[in-house]
Parts: structure tokens; C-alpha cells; sequence
């Protein structure tokens, strides 16, 4: 079993790398492919994610479901598994005879983007229309149309709000991606 999955993980990596060359010449090329090499190694995917970054570290590839037009920048890590249970039991005197996780799934919702060098912790769920701020330590349930932050992340604002601050802004340097 463990032999099946250090190939599976091996092969995700080797191909995923190759294809990550595409980023430099065509995105939206290497989305399509990478949308393609998702689910052939089991992840969940509700639509199409617009962009994942090369740089993005899923733990386990069935445990987690992506929506439609996610965006997740570089460095982001999706965590499903957490052995600090371990560390607590060992603390309380009741040391296990081997190590203990737990085990949850990541659901990421629609139209999300997630900022550079977040963690998505186990048991998550981020609902539809979310932005993550770079640098969050994100865990719980996030509700629909909420920018969160922060380690651990909060709710900061909700998205229409920022949509309206940022489109009043004098100085809005907006960039336009190309089709």
C-alpha cells in the first residue's frame, strides 16, 4: 500500500513538474493539463480551478475537493492530516503505543482565491466566493462571500465590501489579464 502511493505521489510530481513548464509560456495551457492530472490522481474537482501554482502541496489527493475558478497562489499547502493528537495524549500521560492522526477532508468552494503561503488545515471547508489573505492559517468553516486572514485566519470583511473598496480607490493600479 504504502510502496502504490510513494509511486502515485512520484508520478503526480514527476508530471506535474513537466507540465509546470507551461506556466512560463502558456497558463492557461498548463491549467488544462494540470485540471487533467488532478483527477487522474484522485482529487475531487467541482468545475474547473482557474490557476494553481506549481508551488501548491496537497497531503492527500482524495481527501481534498476544489471548486470552479479557484485561484491558489505559490507555496499554499493543503493539510488533511494532523499528529499533534500524539504530542497531547503523550502530555496528559497517556502515551499511545504508536502515533495518532487525524484524518479530515479540504473543501474549497467556487470562485476562491487563496493568498501565498497559506495553510488549509484539516477538516476545512471554504464556502463560494473567498478570498484567503496571503500568509493564513486557515481552518473551520469559512462562510460564503467572506475575506479572511491571519494566523489563525478571521473573517476581515466581507467580499462585496472589499469589491466596493477597492473599485472606489483613486489609485486602483488594476491589471488585466489577457483572454
Amino acid at each position: 500500500m504504502k510502496l502504490g502511493r510513494f509511486v502515485s505521489k512520484s508520478s503526480f510530481h514527476l508530471q506535474k513538474n513537466v507540465i509546470g513548464l507551461l506556466t512560463l509560456i502558456d497558463s492557461r495551457l498548463y491549467m488544462k493539463l494540470y485540471n487533467k492530472l488532478l483527477r487522474r490522481h484522485g482529487f475531487k474537482l467541482n468545475g474547473s480551478p482557474r490557476f494553481i501554482a506549481k508551488s501548491a502541496r496537497f497531503d492527500d489527493f482524495n481527501r481534498i475537493t476544489l471548486g470552479e475558478r479557484l485561484v491558489v497562489s505559490m507555496n499554499v499547502h493543503f493539510l488533511t492530516h494532523d499528529y499533534s493528537y500524539t504530542t497531547a495524549l503523550i502530555a496528559a500521560g497517556k502515551k499511545p503505543a504508536t502515533d495518532i492522526g487525524i484524518l479530515r477532508d479540504i473543501t474549497i468552494g467556487d470562485n476562491v482565491f487563496i493568498g501565498m503561503n497559506s495553510i488549509i488545515l484539516p477538516g476545512t471547508n471554504i464556502g463560494n466566493n473567498v478570498i484567503v489573505g496571503a500568509g493564513s492559517v486557515v481552518r473551520g468553516k469559512i462562510p460564503d462571500f467572506s475575506v479572511v486572514a491571519g494566523n489563525p485566519a478571521i473573517v476581515i470583511s466581507n467580499i462585496l465590501d472589499f469589491e466596493k473598496k477597492a473599485t472606489d480607490r483613486k489609485d486602483n493600479d488594476l491589471i488585466i489579464d489577457k483572454k
